[in-house]
């Protein structure tokens, strides 16, 4: 069994055109996300999303990588510490 781990994605869209992709993507790892909320930067012409997911290591990467692949968005991973 693999050893899952709790951590944090923070997502930051900038091209409205992404937002369809970036929602399959997170569509595909329902079942590793156990929390998201959104902030809608409307002003500022982009949105902010976390994510807190419990996963192991190889695939919360593998999402926040997939997600940063997409134009105009940002991605990066915080780990809680191992157990």
């Amino acid at each position: 069994m693999e050893h899952k781990r709790i951590a944090m994605i923070g997502i930051i869209v900038e091209e409205s055109e992404s937002i369809e992709r970036v929602n399959a993507i997170l569509h595909e790892a329902g079942e590793f996300i156990i929390g998201r909320m959104g902030i809608p930067r409307i002003e500022e012409n982009l949105n902010v999303i976390s994510l807190v997911v419990n996963a192991p290591e190889e695939r919360i990467n593998a999402l926040s990588g997939k997600l940063g692949m997409c134009p105009g968005i940002t991605s990066k991973v915080i780990y809680g510490k191992k157990r």
